[in-house]
């Protein structure tokens, strides 16, 4: 080993502290510029492309966090694009005279669709009472039918009208036999009706419609069974509806109700419709079958889904990047610049005028931006999710009210985040609780062999944070290596296994040069009963390796995070101002004691977005950040011994911790040698 000794010194108050610049949210906020969409050019970029293109498997996917402003983003997408109405049609249903179950579709331009059915209603009229008086019944009616025709000359029509004026010969005399009782309960009277399903009369832009709820009938139109007529009893879905524009689908929902996406992949491949009657939501038999004619449905097709979503539909379905071949990816972040400060800032400033909350100090929008960073973990981005903004500012807006004051300031914006974390906080204090009283066993001050305070972040909800996890090792001379207990349990993740692996690396790598690893280590986390997974654990595990090994006493006052590759190097890891701040909260319910701190990734310090409290403890010396590139500079800071470099020949010196190490790793080969002789 090379490394040279390296005296690992906490973060100042200045650099574990973050802020925003007042004079800049002054002149951000004076140049007043929002615009519809912020922080997604990518995105938007795309949606343009996907939307314009008119070629065939040009729907898009939407992927995204929810909160991101996708929906709102393709709505002012499309705007755009909606002035041309070249393609919308109206679409209306008649009788089919030749096959009654499969009722005839008929195209009109926007607004024909509806005269057409009116002109067909009163003829229907006109012909019913015709028949209740019988008398010279043909001759009127094909008068009636030449008048009705003469409204509509399109060839397409001609067939329609040829098979009425057949139809009413056979009506002549199939009335002859009719009272006025059955003469209105036959189907003449509602054969000649029609029924318009895609209505565009008052449509001065292409249609763009959200179905936040796709089931069959909603998409795809449905029949209603109490209604004899086959042609009348057809009920347009969103698809129709939307026929010529766009239609928004929540991706998430099409998913859950079964065969339903099959369904779509069918309509998008043959672009037409099927209504198909013979099966009820409750899985009946309909009789009889109707399968009405359907023309081509043009329509754009938008799903809005996750990331994970978009993810398993790529890898599981073949048929889908050739039906979606664009995706656009809003993206939870943006960098920190002055336009997006600008940006930001004005979009708040303009949710607060719309939504008639009280005026804004810029004190207040510091804080907003804070917490934006806080929510992304990032000192060098803000959050594109406005939705938590939002949130935030509708609560503070509340405080503000009930402290009387006439803006929202820098104190009711704090007010509201604590009372949020108060409210979701019931988890942590109970832990903290069973911390004290002794049911949760673990030691914040002191030294112990093998035994190293991790930190992990728990869910609950919509609420995180985090809290420390003892994590134990206990080794001896053996064949076995190291045995993941979690694993043994069942309760280990792919990618803990994966670190649990890496650490026996690092010991052939710094240790194992001259004999191989001859070592049992069986390695746990204490009192945790529910899965461990991800990598972050991966350092505080290979220090309770390490201080088993080398029977070196690790300090309990200091936790740590980190996740470690076989070099030795600290890699960062996600959630790190819950895991700070859990294991602060359990210091300060327990009692500070003035050297406790967190052993962290260097990388993480430009995530750290730090409450008041912990920065305040941080500034009067009660509480401690490190952050640290090797493992060897945790080891420094946990044992309080140096890690000592390798001399010419390759070995260390006695008194470093490397050295024991080393030296009981040796001593463990040599037993099981021994032991097999």
């Amino acid at each position: 080993m090379t490394d040279t000794q390296v005296r690992v010194k906490p973060l100042t108050y200045e650099e574990a502290s973050f802020d925003f610049d007042l004079q800049t949210i002054r002149t951000c906020r004076a140049l007043g510029s929002s615009e519809p969409i912020v922080g997604q050019p990518r995105a938007l970029r795309t949606l343009e492309l996907g939307l314009s293109l008119p070629k065939s498997g040009y729907n898009m996917f939407v992927s995204g966090d929810s909160g991101s402003g996708r929906h709102h983003a393709v709505r002012h997408a499309v705007q755009n694009l909606r002035g041309d109405t070249s393609s919308m049609r109206d679409l209306v249903y008649v009788y089919n005279f030749l096959q009654p179950n499969s009722p005839r579709v008929l195209t009109f331009n926007c607004g024909d669709g509806q005269l057409f059915c009116d002109a067909a209603e009163t003829f229907n009229q006109e012909i019913l009472a015709l028949a209740l008086h019988k008398r010279d019944f043909y001759a009127t009616a094909i008068q009636l039918l030449s008048e009705f025709e003469s409204q509509f000359p399109q060839d397409s029509l001609r067939d329609h009208f040829v098979h009425i004026r057949t139809d009413l010969k056979r009506m002549e005399r199939h009335i002859q036999n009719l009272d006025e009782k059955a003469c209105k309960a036959d189907p003449i009277a509602t054969k000649y009706r029609a029924n318009l399903l895609v209505n565009h009369a008052k449509a001065t832009e292409r249609p763009f419609i959200i179905e936040s709820h796709p089931s069959f009938s909603n998409l795809f139109g449905s029949v209603d069974g109490n209604q004899n007529m086959p042609h009348l009893a057809l009920h347009a879905g969103t698809l129709l509806e939307a026929s010529g524009g766009f239609l928004v689908i929540d991706a998430e929902e099409l998913l859950s109700e079964q065969g339903l996406w099959d369904a779509l992949k069918r309509y998008l491949d043959a672009n037409a419709l099927t209504i198909e009657s013979n099966v009820t939501t409750k899985g009946e038999l309909r009789s009889p079958f109707i399968r009405p004619q359907m023309p081509p449905v043009p329509v754009k097709v938008i799903l809005i889904g996750s990331e994970e979503t978009y993810d398993t539909l790529t890898e599981g379905d073949e048929r889908f990047l050739t039906l979606f071949k664009l995706c656009a990816q809003f993206d939870y972040s943006m960098p920190l610049d002055e336009k997006a400060i600008e940006q930001t800032i004005a979009n708040l400033d303009n949710y607060a005028k719309t939504n008639k909350l009280l005026d804004l100090s810029d004190e207040a929008f510091l804080q907003l931006l804070r917490y934006s960073c806080w929510y992304v973990e990032s000192r060098e981005h803000l959050s594109t999710q406005f939705s938590t903004l939002y949130d935030l500012l509708e609560e503070a807006n509340w405080w503000a009210h009930y402290h009387q004051k006439k803006q929202i300031d820098d104190q009711v914006i704090l007010t509201a985040h604590a009372e949020r974390e108060y409210a979701n906080g019931i988890s942590e204090s109970k832990i903290n609780e069973e911390i004290i009283n002794g049911d949760m066993i673990i030691s914040l001050s002191g030294t112990k062999i093998g035994v190293v305070n991790g930190l992990a972040v728990m869910d609950r909800g919509s609420a995180s944070f985090g809290t420390p996890t003892v994590i134990s090792c206990t080794v001896a001379p053996g064949n076995e290596g190291i045995v993941n207990i979690e694993h043994e349990a069942g309760l280990s993740g792919e990618i803990h296994d994966k670190g649990l692996l890496i650490l026996e690396g690092y010991l052939r790598k710094h240790y194992a040069r001259t004999f191989p690893l001859s070592i049992y280590a069986g390695i746990a986390f204490e009192q945790s009963y529910a899965e461990v997974d991800g990598d972050s654990a991966s350092s505080s595990e290979l220090y309770a390796l390490l201080s088993a090994i080398g029977e070196l006493p690790v300090r309990q006052d200091i936790a740590v995070t980190g996740s470690v590759n076989q070099m030795g190097m600290i890699q960062p890891v996600g959630g790190i101002n819950e895991k700070i701040e859990g294991f602060f909260h359990t210091c300060q319910a327990t009692g500070l004691t003035g050297r406790q701190g967190v052993i962290i990734p260097i990388q993480n310090v430009r995530n750290l977005i730090l409450g008041y409290e912990v920065l305040e403890a941080i500034k009067d010396n009660q509480f401690f950040i490190y952050p640290i590139k090797t493992i060897d500079e945790g080891m420094q800071l946990l044992t309080g011994r140096p890690a000592g470099v390798r001399n010419a020949k390759g070995n260390y010196s006695a008194g470093n911790f490397n050295y024991d190490i080393e030296d009981r790793l040796r001593k463990m080969y040599q037993a099981v040698l021994a032991n097999r002789g």
